[in-house]
């Protein structure tokens, strides 16, 4: 070292420490408190839109029961009766009682096939399936086929606002 250089008697800089992440701004807060409350929300309708198609959940168990029960029996004619019936009493859950309950052929099938036009499938309920249950012998309807078409209707049937 040269005396005389003062510059060299000068300790070196120091560096000012890092700023750090905490505690946070009062904009982070307030952006946190807003995720949270949105967070909530949607929890909220998720479990509340989770209830409201329990009713869903519920007839797609009872038809896969009565797949079964048909592929046990092979007794079509007790199949379409019965799916019939379980598609009536899902309905009477999300439509005004009067419309579903006194509907019956024509109506009944109108109605089915009006709520089912959103489902993405292309066929419908036919007359032979409302007329099912008053003719004697087994019916026209095939099976397999009518439990895909009631699967879909209770997945996809719009629901009355």
């Amino acid at each position: 070292m040269n005396p005389q250089d003062p510059l060299a008697q000068l300790h070196p800089l120091r560096e000012p420490q890092l700023i750090g992440w905490w505690p946070l701004a009062p904009g982070w807060w307030l952006l946190l408190a807003l995720l949270l409350v949105v967070l909530a929300a949607t929890a909220y309708w998720l479990w509340r839109r989770y209830q409201k198609r329990a009713y869903r959940r519920q007839a797609e168990r009872q038809l896969d029961a009565l797949r079964l029960a048909y592929q046990n029996d092979n007794d079509s004619a007790a199949f379409v009766a019965n799916v019939n019936r379980l598609l009536k009493a899902t309905a009477l859950v999300v439509y005004p009682r009067r419309t579903v309950a006194a509907a019956s052929g024509e109506q009944w099938l109108a109605l089915l096939n009006d709520t089912l036009a959103d489902s993405g499938t292309d066929k419908t309920f036919t007359p032979e399936f409302a007329e099912a249950g008053y003719r004697p012998g087994p019916p026209a309807t095939d099976p397999e086929q009518l439990h895909q078409l009631a699967l879909a209707w209770i997945r996809h049937h719009k629901v009355a606002a």
